[in-house]
């Protein structure tokens, strides 16, 4: 599970069986679920330069949590 250097989001950590990406954020929110994320939205926030605005564009509001 990667741990980020981001102001937004510690680390996160993919379940490539059940698809659900759990994020913890920086200021000690966490985990939160996404549930149904394809492994290239992970992939994607693993590389992003940020992880704020990639979170925001890419997973915010495409995906529920839990």
């Amino acid at each position: 599970m990667p741990h980020f250097n981001s102001t937004a989001i510690s680390r996160a950590e993919y379940n490539p069986k059940t698809r659900v990406l759990s994020i913890w954020f920086t200021d000690g929110g966490g985990p939160y679920d996404y549930d149904r994320v394809p492994l290239f939205v992970y992939e994607g926030l693993c590389r992003a330069g940020s992880k704020r605005s990639f979170f925001n564009t890419y997973i915010l509001d495409q995906y529920a949590a839990r």
